[in-house]
């Protein structure tokens, strides 16, 4: 754990610079708008430690997998989303000196990222090697208003000296990926051209073949006055600048504007990328950095009127929180039903950028509730679009009849994760996918998703449950062997309860939505049992026979149900008795060691309590979260969430508040050692979770929406707002509840237990529940 970010409300800051936490740093303030994303590198030259990122969303490349041991039906390639052309460079040389805050001595240095408009703000005062002192300060966003554009301020200071100084704005295509698993570069130049003072550049990925062009004018101020400077063309392979010169006298101030697009062949012909990135330019040039970010400011002031959480009295909980719902609205926008939300979104390389189930877990729930109902609906939208494909990825592991496994890792609907334990066994993520249809349908009372799009994806994944079991005589019962459930500190086993209790919820509520499409939409389920071929009495009446008869491991003794068969075999020994320097386990330990222990990576027979709470009361949950907890390390950043939730399900409000401060400043505090590696953007939705789950208690059960708020005792008072079901509602929680019905919907609710009805714009106060 460290802690050198400032707690600050709307603002993350960092007041010195550490050269060892430069890539944490990196990650913490990075920037994006949903199409694109950029590290928080310097725009000058760095020669320290450094991973240079700027991210494209879905332009990707299949890099081939590497495997020492190939097995029938691994996937051929991971996809990974590229490290694209770094376009922020602006290098800067004082008279043979470049400015280099890896070889000045810094005086003074603050980075802050303004979470209310997207805004990264550097200043720093430093002295180059001869003495010359300059003081800095770079400013930069991502347009969230208009998405191609990207725009700088970058201004230096003469404090000591009179000099010549050149300026060098670029844009460099040979870029490489760091986790390139052949050590590849995946760009090749297709472009180049200077006009004037701006310059293009255009470059294809290998295999993929997109094209994706970059493109920037530069303009050069003194003292506020534009100064006209022919500038010069420095080029390479994969490299185009601009080389400005002037003399800078001392205590004047150097101005530097650049103004960049970025386009690809994902929204215009391959044709016309050139023209599009040209006009983009200007565009951006003739609006000015002013304009601009005006723009873009008002935007974002609309994402957090209907997102934004308060929190009085705990500074570093309400930074958390925000930087958390930050950079899940700047990751995805839900305007492309082709885009999905990946693990480190554009924050780093790790996880390939690419889509698992956390996206229907995790982060679901979050654009539900703050974001344009279509917004959901199209990370839903993109499983769908993705059917055939995971038909052909069961298809590859023997499975039949339209059977269909969902990738655990994919861009383009196909498997691509390289390791076999994940790839071949995790298939619990089927079943997310399925709750996400039941969970978007049960918040937003959208059932027409259900035909045709739910349904579909529906049948298909309750025919691989239906060919993944197999009936054990030993048992008489149904089983599921040789799997891995949320726990991946556990492999291959047999009769994971996670996934066995979800292949049974699945199928159950597949039944549901035949029997709901079949009545309301007859023609549509006509449709789809030519299309799919679907023998209804034969598929649903082995359906039936599943869910009566799978197994369920279950201690009579603990009354718990276990993990998975075999569990009480282990030498069952707290985490709290682990040595501090051996955590986190999966940095110090062997895989022989942690197969063989105890210990739990994140909540697996627990995930299942939390999404079937309504099907369990208060004593079960206990006895399951008294027996789990214990064991489990959270080395997962999916972790602390669930049991966050699950802790103020139970009335154990401290440790809801525990797990909540470590999932919110997860990143922040860099808890886990890896942030350097990217930030964890799809457990940032289950921050959100535990916010508005476990203190806020918001269920939806049956359709109705459910609260039962506390106050955790270090906060003075907490607000958050949701939408549900075109309503807009504020809830307020101090001394009282007070719920605000923002909008012309009538809307009942439940709170502690009691039905009230709000009707348009009207205020409800209730006294707070003494817990």
């Amino acid at each position: 754990m460290k802690d050198y970010i400032t707690h600050c409300e709307w603002k993350v800051i960092e007041k010195e610079f550490n050269p060892d936490y430069n890539r944490i740093s990196e990650s913490l303030f990075s920037i994006g708008n949903g199409h694109a994303g950029q590290r928080a590198n310097f725009e000058e030259k760095y020669s320290g430690d450094s991973l240079q990122g700027n991210y494209i969303a879905g332009v990707y490349y299949p890099d081939k997998t590497l495997v020492g041991w190939w097995k029938n039906g691994y996937p051929e390639y991971f996809a990974k989303i590229l490290n694209a052309a770094n376009w922020i460079g602006i290098h800067i040389n004082i008279e043979g000196e470049d400015v280099d805050l890896a070889t000045a001595d810094i005086h003074e240095f603050r980075r802050e990222l303004d979470m209310r408009t997207a805004l990264l703000k550097r200043t720093f005062v430093a002295s180059l090697p001869s003495g010359k002192k300059i003081e800095v300060e770079a400013k930069r966003f991502l347009s969230v208003k208009d998405q191609e554009i990207g725009a700088i301020q970058y201004r230096l200071k003469s404090i000591n000296f009179t000099g010549q100084v050149e300026v060098t704005s670029f844009i460099d295509g040979d870029i490489v990926n760091e986790d390139s698993n052949y050590d590849e570069k995946f760009w090749d130049e297709i472009f180049k051209e200077k006009r004037g003072n701006e310059v293009y550049l255009g470059m294809e990925t290998r295999k993929t073949m997109f094209h994706v062009f970059n493109g920037q004018y530069t303009r050069l101020s003194v003292n506020g006055k534009e100064k006209d400077i022919e500038s010069k063309s420095v080029g390479s392979e994969k490299f185009i600048g601009s080389v400005f010169q002037l003399k800078l006298k001392e205590g004047e101030e150097l101005l530097v504007e650049k103004y960049a697009a970025i386009t690809n062949s994902l929204y215009y012909s391959k044709e016309d990328l050139g023209k599009r990135v040209s006009l983009a330019v200007k565009r951006a040039a003739e609006k000015g950095f002013d304009q601009l970010f005006v723009e873009h400011a008002a935007v974002w002031t609309q994402k957090w009127e209907t997102s934004d959480i308060q929190i009085e009295g705990d500074v570093a909980a309400q930074q958390g929180i925000r930087f958390n719902i930050f950079h899940l609205m700047q990751t995805y926008t839900g305007d492309d039903e082709r885009l999905n939300v990946g693990p480190k979104g554009f924050t780093g390389e790790k996880y390939g950028g690419v889509t698992y189930w956390d996206t229907e877990a995790y982060c679901l729930p979050f654009f539900l509730a703050t974001a344009p109902q279509k917004v959901a609906r199209n990370l839903l939208i993109y499983r769908h679009k993705h059917l055939q494909k995971a038909i052909e990825n069961a298809q590859k592991l023997g499975f039949k009849g339209g059977a269909a496994l969902y990738p655990m890792v994919t861009i383009n609907g196909e498997e691509c994760h390289n390791e076999w334990e994940i790839t071949f066994e995790e298939v619990h993520r089927n079943s997310a996918i399925a709750y996400a249809i039941y969970n978007y349908i049960n918040y937003t009372g959208d059932k027409e998703y259900l035909a045709p799009y739910g349904i579909e994806v529906l049948l298909a994944i309750s025919r691989f449950w239906s060919q993944r079991v197999n009936w054990s005589e030993d048992k008489q019962a149904y089983v599921i062997l040789g799997v891995t459930g949320p726990n991946e500190y556990e492999n291959n086993v047999n009769n994971n309860f996670h996934t066995n209790n979800m292949a049974v919820w699945t199928l159950k509520y597949t039944l549901e939505s035949i029997e709901y499409v079949k009545k309301e939409y007859p023609y549509l389920f006509e449709e789809m049992i030519q299309k799919w071929r679907f023998n209804e009495i034969m598929e649903t009446n082995r359906w039936k026979d599943i869910i009566e008869k799978m197994y369920l491991p279950y201690d009579e003794k603990r009354q718990v149900y276990l993990q998975q068969d075999g569990f009480l075999d282990k030498e069952l020994i707290s985490a709290s008795f682990l040595n501090q320097d051996e955590s986190p386990i999966n940095q110090n330990w062997s895989w022989d060691r942690i197969l063989r222990s105890c210990y739990i990576k994140q909540a697996d027979t627990l995930q299942s309590f939390y999404w079937m709470q309504e099907d369990y009361d208060n004593e079960i949950i206990e006895r399951h979260f008294d027996f789990y907890e214990p064991l489990t390390v959270h080395e997962s950043s999916l972790s602390p969430c669930i049991h966050a939730i699950l802790a103020a399900k139970i009335g154990r409000q401290d440790k809801a508040y525990e797990m909540y401060l470590r999932t919110a400043r997860l990143d922040l505090d860099d808890y886990n050692n890896d942030t350097e590696d990217g930030l964890h953007i799809t457990s940032m939705g289950g921050t959100w979770m535990s916010f508005v789950e476990a203190f806020g208690g918001m269920r939806v059960i049956d359709g109705k929406l459910h609260l039962n708020p506390f106050l955790p005792d270090s906060w003075k008072s907490y607000s958050f707002r949701i939408n549900f079901k075109g309503a807009h509602l504020e809830i307020k929680m101090k001394d009282a509840l007070e719920i605000i019905n923002h909008s012309d919907i009538k809307i009942p609710i439940y709170v502690w237990g009691e039905r009230y009805e709000l009707t348009k714009n009207q205020s409800l106060k209730l006294n707070k529940q003494i817990v």
